[in-house]
């Protein structure tokens, strides 16, 4: 902070100091020993009077907010390396060619969307990342990752239309991509989406708050690749550019504690504080950027404030009196925001002209000079001088606030106006405006048609995008999926014990465990093997793995554990390989995809298992895994303690029977509900082939339970079945029996199917039992086949007799096949819709009506119809 501000600071924060002079004399003792003694000493005096003054229970502790100006001061500003005309060039063109895409799409269908204040409030954010900072992978750097605001994606699709990697048709079907390729062009899609465009966007941040925490999982997960020695990430950053309004998502702030705990200083975020959301101000009545300063200094970031731009720096310099820093104090973010969409001689009447002092400051200055003083996130040397404070801090993560205007250059089209947000539409004035705003070198035809502006391939401006991106190791984003291919042991290695379970009791969470820790033991598969859990290891049976490959830890272990003399004791380690996550499935799930997508991201596979209580799945962080399916991951969910019925006394809120439902519904998750250690074996081996040696964009969902049981062989030959969703398990009662019925369960139901079929063989039925091991493969393949037979009616032609399908998840999961049962046959579906409830796992089945005698009463109602 500048000392001729100190007293004005102390006058703003203590009105009513009941003795300025001694004040005064502590102030000037403080100034002195910073002057000869230097800051550092500062702080350490400054810390031990800290500790008197909480020994002595004053009630004191320092603000976290700082005054409303720039952390960092004018003569602190390292020299910019870069062209400054150049660049504003450049990101002029940048901001127009965005513009123009929006708008032209909107003028041929009216109804596709599109944003431009967000992007044109951003694009000097970007663009200095762009030019100066944001690395690309190649042999020498593995490559930056940078989460970019979704709103604002028209701009990169603007400069990699410059970059040469998109063409100007390209631009033209923005938001348009089934109908692109009949003109021989690429849709772009409305936000970073790499399902979309798999060689192009790296993260989808379209829903809004999951890019936050993503990049601060993904920043952590690239610690843990480099303390486990799997990778050297130590050189590369995370960058996030996020918007204030996002900040108000929970899973924006949930992760914050962990950065700091991390001392992720590998990571830097821009919030974009154009204070405003989709509707109006983000804090009409405050300021947002003080609430955020407050909210990260808090939880032990780097807070870098980036308020107003060069042109302030003059009026700062003159303003000996303090009457600016009193007029930012005193100014909420509505009013800030009418000032952005007014003009030059409303903000001199109406902010200069609040006292004499504000007044004489811009003697001298033009209407259209005070229009143009710029906020901090569009002063280009400014910006450069935050990124490079916050690339070279070490300990802790930054985060930039930065100062813009929404809407910015878009004048009384757009700029700070409340419906700035939906803006899509110019007239030709507008247009035209704009231009002159921008100096842009378009005629007003060219202007008015909304055509596209590249420079020429040998122009100052193309030279320098290429050269600076050619330093930086080439453009972004881009994704790669370049990667080496894991072989997968054998599966006899690992799950032979249940293939051959021989009548053993176990639960398929047990045998799924037992599997992992033999799988963890393979000399190339298991370093690449993640365990992850949001503190349910030991439910899940897992504490046995606490000691074979430990718990990661940054800083190890400081701590002789309670249960240090225990076999299944608590071990953490630098290089400990399970990421035990706390209570948070928002972070385990940001977790997961960090390292189910490090094959793109890193060029290094890795195979995440995340265990978890199948009610958090789906139902809780539905749309962090939809992000995840977005984002082309790769691993395995486990929902254990699964179904409606066999986490009996947990009740409502924990049972599930809907995540199979769910999970149905996006398209590259390959959901299974087995019921026997040889099921999940089976299932377990071929995802695995899938993803890591055949490298195939799926992931999978398997459900799991805690019920023990005995459990059976696999029959020989079954196993392509079980992939595809069922198979024939076995046959009961007598052959010829005039009476038939099919029997269809899975997971925890299966068991009480089994039962139901003996009751009705006891009786002269003769029963078919099939294992159902995936109804939603089940239904895919019946749609894919088209005019063929499906695996379910292949299943069931060897049968007779109506068809009893029993699941512990509501009667939607098995009604999705009811197309493919064949014709004639009655089809019946019991399950568990309703809500859950406490009670024994005998009488919740009783409840549902989905416990043996149920389903036997279902078959002999049927066989009666």
């Amino acid at each position: 902070m500048n000392a001729p501000f100190e007293p004005l600071l102390h006058a703003l924060s203590h009105p009513h100091d009941v003795d300025p002079e001694e004040t005064a004399e502590w102030r000037e003792a403080l100034l002195s020993l910073i002057g000869l003694q230097g800051p550092a000493r500062a702080r350490q005096i400054l810390d031990e009077l800290a500790v008197v003054a909480r020994q002595q229970r004053t009630g004191w502790q320092p603000e976290l907010n700082t005054p409303y100006m720039n952390t960092i001061a004018v003569e602190d500003q390292p020299d910019f390396p870069g062209d400054l005309a150049t660049e504003e060039r450049l990101v002029a063109i940048m901001r127009w060619n965005a513009l123009a895409m929006v708008v032209r799409a909107n003028q041929a269908y009216g109804e596709l969307g599109g944003h431009i204040a967000s992007y044109v409030s951003v694009a000097d954010l970007f663009e200095t990342g762009f030019h100066h900072f944001f690395h690309a992978r190649t042999e020498q750097h593995k490559g930056d990752l940078v989460f970019f605001q979704p709103h604002s994606a028209p701009g990169v699709y603007a400069r990699a239309f410059l970059e040469g990697r998109l063409s100007e048709a390209d631009l033209m079907h923005y938001r348009q991509e089934i109908t692109a390729p009949d003109s021989g062009a690429r849709g772009l899609s409305s936000y970073p989406h790499p399902w979309l465009m798999p060689d192009f966007w790296q993260f989808p941040t379209g829903s809004m708050g999951l890019g936050p925490i993503s990049s601060i999982y993904h920043a952590r997960f690239m610690r843990y690749l480099t303390h486990r020695q799997l990778q050297d990430c130590s050189a590369r950053k995370v960058w996030g550019v996020f918007g204030d309004g996002e900040m108000d998502e929970p899973e924006s702030m949930s992760a914050l504690t962990l950065a700091a705990r991390e001392k992720l200083d590998n990571l830097v975020w821009v919030v974009n504080c154009n204070l405003q959301r989709l509707d109006g101000p983000v804090r009409g009545n405050g300021r947002i950027i003080d609430e955020l300063e407050k909210l990260f200094a808090g939880a032990g970031w780097n807070v870098i404030k980036l308020v107003w731009g060069s042109d302030w720096d003059g009026l700062l310099a003159r303003d000996t009196t303090g009457a600016l820093l009193r007029a930012f104090a005193n100014t909420v973010d509505g009013q800030m925001q009418t000032f952005a969409a007014k003009d030059g001689r409303y903000n001199r009447d109406n902010f200069f002209g609040q006292n004499e002092e504000l007044a004489r400051l811009v003697q001298g200055m033009t209407d259209e000079q005070i229009d143009r003083l710029k906020r901090g996130g569009h002063d280009i040397v400014k910006i450069h001088a935050a990124y490079a404070a916050a690339a070279a801090h070490r300990g802790q993560p930054t985060v930039i606030l930065a100062h813009t205007k929404k809407g910015f250059g878009m004048g009384s089209a757009g700029q700070g106006k409340m419906t700035t947000h939906s803006q899509k539409k110019f007239d030709e004035q507008d247009l035209i405006d704009y231009r002159n705003r921008f100096d842009l070198p378009l005629s007003d035809e060219q202007a008015k048609g909304l055509a596209f502006y590249k420079p020429a391939d040998d122009s100052a401006e193309m030279r320098y995008l290429r050269e600076h991106r050619s330093r930086l190791g080439g453009s972004l984003p881009k994704r790669e999926t370049v990667c080496d291919r894991l072989p997968v042991p054998t599966l006899s290695t690992y799950g032979q014990f249940a293939l051959q379970a021989d009548g053993k009791e176990m639960s398929t969470t047990m045998a799924f465990v037992r599997m992992l820790g033999n799988l963890l033991k393979d000399s190339t598969l298991g370093p690449r093997i993640v365990p992850i859990v949001a503190d349910e290891a030991r439910t899940f049976g897992m504490a046995n793995l606490f000691k074979q490959v430990g718990i990661y830890s940054s800083v190890g272990q400081r701590y002789a554990p309670e249960d240090i003399g225990s076999v299944l004791s608590y071990r953490e380690a630098t290089d400990g390989q399970i990421l035990e996550e706390g209570i948070s499935e928002a972070g385990a799930i940001a977790s997961w995809t960090a390292a189910a997508t490090s094959y793109s991201v890193h060029g290094l596979a890795m195979l995440p298992f995340y265990i978890y209580y199948s009610m958090f799945g789906f139902q809780r962080v539905g749309d962090a895994i939809w992000a995840a399916a977005d984002q082309r991951a790769r691993g395995f969910l486990l929902g254990a303690t699964s179904g409606r019925t066999t986490l009996g006394g947990e009740g409502l809120q924990h049972q599930d029977g809907s995540s199979h439902l769910v999970a149905a519904t996006i398209p590259n998750c390959k959901a299974y509900d087995p019921a026997f250690a040889g099921e999940l074996a089976v299932i377990l081996d071929a995802g695995m082939r899938e993803m890591v040696e055949q490298q195939a964009d799926v992931f999978y969902y398997v459900t799991l339970m805690n019920e023990n049981y005995a459990q059976p062989d696999l029959p020989a030959g079954a196993e392509a079945d079980v992939l595809r969703g069922g198979y024939r398990l076995g046959a009961y009662g007598p052959s010829d029996a005039a009476q038939r019925v099919s029997l269809l369960g899975s997971g925890a139901i299966l068991t009480e199917v089994v039962k139901a079929a003996q009751q009705l063989a006891a009786q002269g039925v003769g029963v078919e039992v099939l294992s159902i091991t995936s109804w939603s493969e089940l239904a895919r393949d019946g749609m894919a086949q088209a005019d063929k037979a499906s695996h379910l009616a292949q299943l069931l032609s060897a049968t007779q007799g109506p068809v009893i399908a029993a699941t512990d998840y509501v009667r939607a999961v098995p009604e999705s096949v009811r197309a493919f049962v064949p014709e004639g046959r009655r089809y019946t579906t019991l399950g568990t819709d309703g809500f859950g409830r406490s009670d024994t796992r005998a009488a919740l089945r009783r409840f549902f009506a989905v416990d043996a005698d149920s389903i036997a009463q279902t078959a002999w109602r049927a066989l009666k119809a």
